[in-house]
């Protein structure tokens, strides 16, 4: 009998030691609270964007992130980053005409400037990825660029003594997945707001533009009248929001027969051919060579392209085909004194804070 009484009081105990540890494992796996990230940028930008429930941004989520977008791990050869193409000084451009890659082989196209994003629909020259997270996965497994199985990068990271603590911070628990990987990239991206130019200050009203600055603007936004005598450089079509770009594929006139097929690449459709997505001017000065294929070296060979040297094509834009400042002008024909003005334009575009701001740069170097 007393033997009986035991045997309960134990399965007694062992039954609330149970409930127990339960319980205490389901408060601390139930304790993750991340602190939300606060994206900040002028009400001029507009709200105009997308994230995905399934990937809100947090502060230990973006933080993750920006220890991946430089991490050399993830590439097969530890050597190559995120921020290898991607410098946050060049506006996270890499100044080169084309990238290499981790078997040392030339990228097909110009590495595009990380700025303003969030904003952003449809991602890559071509136009490929809608979301930064599927983005993400080209240049980290791409064997011209990074190189590495997302699988195999996942595997690499459990085995440091940083990341199973960052990756429980930013999502719960320690588990390092391929999907965890993208989006953490991706909350890093989407914060890489560029909105503090003397471009911005000017429509914040806190800078005067010179008289030169100021004509150069004009011009920018203006769309050529020869005959009501109204000048212009015609750029405002495809970059005139304060974003200073559109969300539109063009094909601006580089090749009468194109040498990259472009955004037909992806969409199969023949008007596409030659068309590239537009992208931001936004540190324009900063990020050169310029163009899907870095043909151009300096902003005055940009101009001097719109200007004078577009190429006719089945799919030329109807916005820059035949607009002139002459009246049956078949070019754009700005004067030197113009063409001036607008690259003093361009320049009110480069934002030192966004290229110098220490949330962007590498966390992995000790300051």
């Amino acid at each position: 009998m007393d033997m009986s009484n035991n045997i309960q009081k134990i399965g007694k105990k062992t039954v609330l030691l149970l409930v127990s540890l339960f319980l205490f494992s389901f408060v601390i796996s139930h304790s993750w609270n991340p602190e939300p990230y606060e994206l900040l940028y002028p009400s001029y930008f507009g709200g105009n964007y997308t994230i995905p429930k399934n990937n809100p941004l947090t502060k230990e989520g973006v933080y993750l992130g920006r220890m991946l977008f430089y991490e050399t791990k993830l590439s097969d050869n530890n050597k190559i980053s995120c921020a290898s193409c991607h410098i946050q000084k060049l506006a996270f451009t890499d100044g080169k005409q084309f990238s290499s890659g981790v078997d040392g082989k030339l990228t097909k196209r110009n590495a595009m400037s990380l700025t303003n994003l969030l904003w952003v629909k449809n991602l890559f020259w071509d136009g490929r990825s809608n979301t930064l997270e599927e983005q993400a996965v080209f240049p980290l497994t791409d064997k011209h660029e990074m190189g590495r199985a997302l699988n195999k990068s996942a595997a690499k990271l459990k085995n440091t003594a940083k990341y199973p603590s960052l990756f429980k911070k930013a999502f719960g628990s320690a588990e390092i997945t391929e999907d965890r990987i993208v989006k953490a990239i991706a909350q890093f991206e989407r914060t890489l707001i560029s909105s503090n130019s003397l471009y911005d200050q000017y429509l914040n009203g806190t800078y005067t533009p010179t008289e030169q600055e100021l004509l150069g603007l004009n011009l920018f936004m203006t769309a050529p009248k020869p005959k009501q005598h109204i000048r212009g450089a015609n750029c405002a079509h495809c970059h005139g929001s304060p974003k200073l770009f559109k969300n539109l594929f063009h094909n601006n006139g580089l090749d009468t027969l194109a040498k990259d097929i472009g955004r037909m690449e992806f969409t199969g459709q023949e008007m596409d051919l030659g068309r590239f997505r537009v992208p931001t001017l936004r540190n324009i000065a900063l990020t050169a060579p310029y163009m899907h294929d870095g043909r151009f070296n300096t902003l005055e060979e940009v101009l001097d392209h719109y200007n004078a040297h577009i190429k006719p094509s089945k799919t030329l834009s109807t916005f820059i085909s035949n607009v002139s400042n002459d009246p049956d002008g078949k070019s754009l024909s700005l004067s030197e004194a113009e063409k001036n003005a607008i690259i003093s334009f361009l320049k009110l575009l480069t934002d030192e804070t966004f290229v110098t701001n220490p949330e962007f740069s590498d966390p992995h170097v000790q300051p």
